[in-house]
């Protein structure tokens, strides 16, 4: 959200509140730690983002998503819905491939994590996490390329 500009309609605070709102609604979960938490709020975090970019595609552009080619995977704006659309995607995709690699773009992407804490979340160590980075942006970025 640090990319985006001051004046956009979904701003920073909007997003942590309504994180918050779905974490504080977690009755049945029982917190393992920092680290699970933080995965939790990642993942919470892209379904709002995603929800978001989708009712803003919908009503700008009728709904039909269009595959765009992302210069950098590691940034998008949600004044273009339909590129984190593709990210999703495409990240579902990676999901198929390897799971471990689109859990390091998720925390990473979405949850704002840094290598030490993704890899303390997912348990591996932080030179891992750069490599499974370095790959998931490349597979990601064929994959949007590609438009598969």
């Amino acid at each position: 959200m640090r990319r985006e500009n001051r004046d956009h309609t979904l701003q920073t605070t909007a997003l942590v509140n309504e994180a918050y709102l779905k974490l504080i609604d977690q009755n049945k979960t029982h917190w393992q730690n920092r680290a699970h938490f933080f995965a939790i709020a990642a993942k919470i975090m892209r379904r709002i983002l995603l929800n978001y970019a989708r009712d803003q595609h919908r009503q700008k552009r009728g709904g039909s998503a269009v595959q765009v080619s992302l210069s950098e995977v590691a940034t998008f704006t949600l004044e273009r819905p339909e590129e984190l659309i593709a990210l999703d995607d495409a990240l579902e995709r990676l999901t198929a491939v390897d799971e471990r690699k689109s859990r390091v773009v998720e925390l990473k992407y979405f949850g704002g994590l840094e290598n030490e804490e993704i890899a303390e979340v997912l348990k591996i160590s932080a030179i891992t996490v750069m490599r499974d980075w370095k790959f998931a942006k490349a597979w990601l970025f064929r994959e949007i390329e590609n438009g598969s």
